[in-house]
């Protein structure tokens, strides 16, 4: 067990962790499930609508960097729980939105709330899980955004066809009760008190120190985004245009992908433990490769289900381990601040693939269109984890305080 590893308050911190990651996601993908409804009352077209969820990732980095500094230097309690207000908030008022131009105000900054969220509540289970179990907590609290995903989902097939698309925002104010029980039943992390750099200088030194590491970092979960994003984002349309599907059999669908998902990043998670991290991300892009005509050309509904449980089972058991993996590549006392930021640098450059997929299926076809890019990043993200390092199982807070090893 690693220093400042208490078994006594590691499953209130992993509950928290995974909760608010599940709420952040659930938030986000309303948006994505209601687009159209949306885009007709602000008698906006539905790419306009759309540019709200790229204004969300723009606006991510922003969120990272400022609650992931704040983490390094005063702990990760206090600013894990003034994002989850924070956002909490925004996502209400998303609700309340009169206007096209303050709703994507409003999703801007609902952005700068989900950017936070991720990199401090990852440090915050990381220090705190036993470095034997590392791998299956990491792999829960990735999913917590399958689970998300697969809340909205549910959520909008009953409150959608009902009330509309406001009331489903209404529900995005859950996450600040979440912030009560982080204030009463989470303790603060034992490896931050230890390592905690004292000022402000001391802590962008440290940062600028790890330069290298940061680059690779961003490298890393740029193809890791390129693969989830790549693997999601186009495919409702391709279920609509190539399928005929109705939103309810697309919603349908999604939840038995997210299912996959979840099993997927729970299991390899687990696994990782074992095989290490690197090896778990590589067998899971090539288990999606191999999964690609299925999942892109099956020739029968029961047949394209599979396919997607399948897929999303490979590709979400490669993200399960990120979070044990991107934490442990990060040293003390900037862990807060690197893996969080890191992660959102890469989302932003990820996001290209919302414009690349739809142009190259207006010259090949959607399924073709997907196959082709799915390929190329399974690939590329093969190649860019396995020439990384690996510290799997490394005590966390074996440095002394104000440095990062």
């Amino acid at each position: 067990m690693s220093p400042g590893t208490n078994p006594a308050d590691h499953r209130p911190a992993v509950l928290a962790g995974f909760l608010g990651w599940t709420l952040d996601a659930f938030d986000f993908f309303l948006v994505v499930m209601t687009l159209t409804a949306i885009a007709q009352e602000f008698h906006r077209s539905d790419a306009a609508i759309a540019f709200s969820i790229t204004l969300t990732l723009a606006f991510r980095p922003i969120g990272a960097f400022v609650f992931g500094l704040l983490a390094d230097r005063y702990g990760r309690r206090l600013p894990l729980m003034l994002d989850l207000v924070f956002y909490s908030i925004i996502e209400v008022l998303s609700g309340l939105a009169p206007t096209y131009a303050s709703f994507l105000v409003l999703r801007a900054l609902f952005g700068i709330g989900m950017g936070g969220e991720w990199g401090v509540g990852a440090s915050l289970v990381m220090e705190k899980v036993p470095p034997r179990l590392r791998g299956v907590y990491s792999g829960l609290l990735q999913q917590g955004y399958a689970a998300g995903y697969l809340l909205a989902a549910l959520c909008y097939a009953f409150v959608f066809p009902r009330w509309g698309w406001r009331p489903l925002f209404f529900l995005g104010g859950l996450p600040a009760l979440l912030a009560i029980y982080l204030r009463t039943r989470v303790k603060e992390s034992d490896v931050w008190a230890r390592t905690r750099h004292e000022t402000w200088g001391g802590l962008g030194r440290a940062i600028v120190s790890h330069w290298k590491l940061f680059l690779y970092l961003v490298l890393l979960m740029a193809m890791m985004n390129f693969v989830s994003h790549g693997t999601q984002d186009l495919y409702p349309t391709f279920l609509q245009r190539d399928w005929g599907f109705t939103p309810g059999r697309r919603a349908a669908l999604t939840a038995i992908s997210m299912v996959g998902a979840l099993a997927g990043g729970v299991i390899c998670g687990l696994f990782s433990d074992r095989i290490g991290r690197r090896r778990m991300i590589v067998v899971c892009m090539a288990g999606a490769f191999i999964l690609i005509p299925l999942w892109a050309f099956a020739p029968s509904v029961p047949l394209l289900v599979c396919g997607a449980f399948a897929m999303q089972f490979m590709v979400q058991g490669a993200w399960g381990v990120i979070p044990a993996h991107i934490t442990e590549l990060s040293p003390d006392g900037v862990r807060g601040f690197l893996p969080g930021f890191a992660y959102q640098c890469g989302v932003l450059i990820a996001g290209s693939i919302a414009t690349i997929e739809p142009l190259l299926a207006a010259r090949v076809g959607y399924g073709w269109a997907m196959a082709v890019t799915a390929g190329t990043v399974f690939a590329l993200c093969a190649v860019v984890a396995a020439s990384g390092a690996e510290r799997r199982g490394i005590a966390y807070g074996a440095t002394p305080a104000g440095s990062t090893g």
